[in-house]
């Protein structure tokens, strides 16, 4: 202390100053130092980014149908801590426990449902869909049709059927039941797949028969004869308008006193005996159809060159089918039943009231033939194998005309010679059986065709044997007579 206080009190101060500079310094290059390993240490490792994550999402969730009024009880495997319902209009979630939970659906819709536990993370996920109570609808059908694997679910506020049917008829059953419980048809949507479509053979016999019977009876009287000074000349020729033409240009004649009686007299009958046997199949609701004729065609256009002499004339055509024609619908209703519509017809040509159209100043004319035509359509419900017969198709057409000499043919036996008589009489009956079945394909080798073992005959069988075809007897063997165990006819029958 004593030396300290020897000192001079200048130099005391400036050793103060001294030592606080050297600590100044000191500080600031442990501050330099500090910072430069900041900045080092900042450069080298760069901060690090925060990373989002979805908590929860529809990727995690089970779907979940619920009913209106409907609920479903759910065991988490953890503690619930915070439920989260998107939509409580739509279902709500009602905690019983700290790991028990019932969702009960309120209005038609659809909303999610998260439940986490203490930590936030996600427990579970529920996606909600409410639909329309359809319970009563799956046991309706179930019911009505217990044999048919039909499923039923609600999409929003419509109805979707799925599953398979053993028929179209009763997949349209099913669509019809299920519109008829929800209430409209246009929230059903029907996805039911047919297992196997039935196939229909319809086989079909038309058979007509038709007699004409025309009779004519006729006297033309020509020439003169004197009554004392007068002279009298007979022309008279008595049509005959009920056919519309003389059958037959023969006739026999006389001549008496200068007068030439002509008697013609015809008397014809025919008849006509139609017969069609085609055979259809047809997938069930399909459309099958079958014609069996020809096409006659009809001016539908007349063109003319009128330049040149005579004038050349160009018809336009269309063509109009005739023959015997087979409309089938079918329908499987269900085993061994059919819903069957039917429409036949039979036309021919006729000469009735055929038109004639000719060119004025040219010698060209065509003539339209008219069609009769017998047509039948109806729906059935008939069972496989079953036949039915479209009968009492009976047509009865009588015309009679008589022209004459007005007054003289009224005479008792003379009137004859002033008079024609013309009697037509048509009959006609047509009779459709059809018998539907339900087939399946078979293989080839069961199918036979019209010309199996026919073969053209050789020369000295058809020149010498007057044969068309030639004749089998037993196999491999060619011209022979068949085994004494056979009766009837063999060989390619030609009528």
């Amino acid at each position: 202390m004593r030396d300290m206080a020897k000192v001079p009190a200048k130099e005391s101060t400036k050793a103060v100053a001294k030592g606080a500079l050297i600590r100044a310094a000191v500080l600031t290059a442990m501050a330099g130092a500090t910072l430069a390993s900041v900045h080092m240490a900042r450069a080298a490792d760069p901060a690090p980014t925060q990373v989002i994550q979805v908590a929860a999402s529809e990727a995690t969730s089970r779907f979940v149908p619920l009913g209106i009024g409907k609920s479903v009880a759910i065991d988490l495997p953890a503690d619930i801590k915070d439920v989260l319902v998107a939509d409580p209009t739509v279902a709500n979630a009602v905690v019983r426990s700290s790991r028990r939970v019932y969702m009960i659906g309120v209005k038609i819709g659809q909303t999610n449902i998260f439940f986490f536990d203490a930590n936030g993370k996600q427990i579970a996920g529920f996606d909600i869909a409410v639909t329309r109570d359809l319970n009563g609808v799956r046991a309706a059908l179930k019911q009505s049709m217990p044999d048919a694997n039909i499923r039923i679910e609600g999409v929003n506020d419509g109805v979707m059927l799925s599953g398979s049917a053993a028929s179209a008829a009763e997949s349209q059953q099913a669509f019809d039941l299920a519109s008829r419980l929800v209430g409209d048809a246009a929230k059903v949507v029907n996805g039911i797949s047919v297992r196997g479509r039935d196939q229909v053979m319809l086989k079909v016999t038309v058979a007509e028969v038709r007699r004409d019977v025309i009779k004519q009876l006729g006297i033309d009287l020509s020439g003169s004869f004197n009554y004392g000074s007068s002279v009298v000349n007979l022309n008279t020729q008595n049509p005959f308008s009920a056919n519309g033409q003389t059958l037959s240009n023969s006739s026999l004649a006389g001549t008496m006193k200068g007068v030439t009686a002509t008697l013609k007299a015809m008397d014809r009958a025919g008849v006509l005996r139609t017969l069609a046997e085609p055979n259809l199949t047809a997938i069930s609701g399909e459309t099958a159809s079958f014609v069996a004729g020809g096409e006659f065609p009809i001016p539908n256009g007349l063109s003319c060159d009128t330049t040149k002499s005579p004038p050349v004339c160009q018809a336009q055509v269309d063509f109009k089918k005739f023959g015997v024609s087979l409309v089938f619908t079918p329908i499987v209703l269900s085993e061994g039943r059919i819903s069957l519509k039917v429409m036949t017809e039979v036309s021919d040509l006729s000469t009735d009231n055929a038109m004639t159209l000719s060119v004025s100043g040219s010698d060209t004319s065509l003539t339209v033939p008219s069609i009769s035509t017998r047509r039948v359509e109806t729906t059935v419900e008939i069972p496989s194998g079953g036949s039915l017969a479209l009968a009492g198709m009976i047509q009865e057409k009588t015309k009679a005309q008589i022209n004459g000499t007005p007054g003289l043919m009224q005479l008792p036996i003379l009137g004859a010679l002033f008079k024609s008589r013309d009697y037509v009489n048509n009959q006609t009956e047509l009779v459709v059986i059809v018998t539907p079945y339900t087939v399946h394909a078979v293989a080839q080798k069961q199918l036979s065709r019209p010309d199996d073992g026919f073969a053209d005959p050789n020369d000295p069988s058809a020149a010498l044997l007057g044969r068309l075809n030639r004749i089998y007897g037993s196999a491999g063997k060619t011209e022979q007579q068949p085994a004494s165990g056979y009766h009837g006819k063999y060989g390619f029958i030609l009528d």
